[in-house]
């Protein structure tokens, strides 16, 4: 065993025994890492798999020994005629071979690599040999569902509901959160355990008596129904910004009120400045829920098409798109466009503000 000598006479340490801490962080980092890469692998499956059925062809989901990816079986032109290749097992190897006569037990093949040598017989099953594909996505799912589907119109209605939906919500939920963490109002605590129970609450249990009264106002088939609550907060995003605004310290107010601030002047110029990764995580998550929302649009928007937002109008269609997969896939791949952009676009700033946000203050 290697070991390092020490002036003075004091004893010697062996190499691998200073080596093993290090060798153990490395070890635990790379089992870290992998877990997490197994986590991210399972978790992006079911995305991987619509996003390749997107690009596949229909005939290539039932047609057995077919790639995972988008493929399409290969030709080979012999005097004007195609014809398909298969990995053909001979006595010189496994070679690709086009089959010109397929016969029980043998059939006639054209090797595309010396086809000076015309037409010659190999013997086996051509059933059970494996077809050559090559990469070939098709991107006709894409545009046929955009023909079909009419995404102009959806993408439109969704953004315009995302949009003002999501601003009514940061307009409500800010001032809310303001109150709770910057006055001293009696019950403050009370109140804001009373908000949070109504997360708990289940929208399926008010659906009913909020039909009922939206039907009675005659709100049901328009918008009304699913942008006006927008604008009275929800606390889920009131808690994310009320703990956001508590890690701002109450001496920028003072200051401010030292100015001649008031209340209002403090919350524009002071914590909304500060509190930009929340906002922004608030922002994502609200346009991603109401963007995904279906529930509530079929029921409100029921019989109005010209009404409908993406979730509800790729929904109509998916089921008549249920002898092609990969028309239906296209749709989905389509629909979560739109989110994906902005999340990659804003991912540092609604990181942030998740991490600060999720902190106990």
């Amino acid at each position: 065993m290697a070991t390092t000598s020490v002036p003075g006479g004091s004893p010697a340490i062996p190499v691998t025994r200073r080596l093993w801490p290090a060798v153990r962080e490395a070890l635990a980092r790379l089992g870290v890492t992998g877990l997490g890469l197994l986590v991210l692998a399972v978790f992006l499956l079911p995305l991987g798999y619509v996003l390749a059925t997107a690009f596949k062809q229909d005939s290539q989901l039932t047609t057995p020994g077919a790639p995972l990816w988008p493929a399409s079986p290969s030709t080979y032109n012999y005097q004007g005629t195609d014809y398909p290749l298969y990995d053909v097992p001979t006595e010189n190897g496994t070679r690709p071979l086009a089959l010109v006569g397929p016969h029980r037990e043998e059939s006639d093949v054209v090797d595309p690599a010396k086809p000076e040598l015309g037409i010659f017989n190999v013997e086996g099953r051509w059933r059970t040999w494996q077809a050559v594909y090559r990469f070939d996505p098709a991107l006709e799912n894409f545009t046929t569902a955009w023909r079909q589907v009419n995404f102009l119109r959806l993408f439109r209605n969704s953004l315009l509901l995302s949009t003002i939906s999501t601003i009514g919500t940061l307009i409500a939920c800010i001032l809310v959160a303001y109150g709770f963490t910057r006055f001293q109002l009696p019950g403050k605590n009370i109140l804001f355990i009373i908000l949070i129970s109504t997360i708990v609450l289940p929208p399926q249990a008010t659906i009913v008596p909020l039909y009922i009264l939206f039907s009675k106002l005659g709100w049901t088939g328009t918008w009304l129904p699913l942008l006006v609550p927008a604008f009275f907060a929800n606390a889920y995003d009131v808690f994310l910004l009320r703990q956001y605004f508590m890690s701002i310290p109450r001496e920028l107010d003072e200051a401010a009120m030292l100015d001649g601030a008031n209340p209002l002047r403090i919350l524009i110029s002071i914590i909304l400045p500060q509190a930009a990764p929340a906002i922004t995580a608030v922002t994502i998550f609200h346009f991603f829920f109401v963007w995904n929302q279906y529930f509530e649009p079929l029921v409100y928007l029921l019989g109005k098409e010209e009404l409908y937002p993406i979730s509800v109008g790729i929904g109509a269609f998916v089921t008549t798109f249920s002898n092609y997969p990969g028309r239906s896939a296209a749709t989905a791949v389509l629909a979560m466009l739109l989110p994906a952009v902005m999340f990659f676009l804003a991912q540092r700033q609604f990181m942030q503000g998740i991490v600060v946000t999720g902190v106990e203050k």
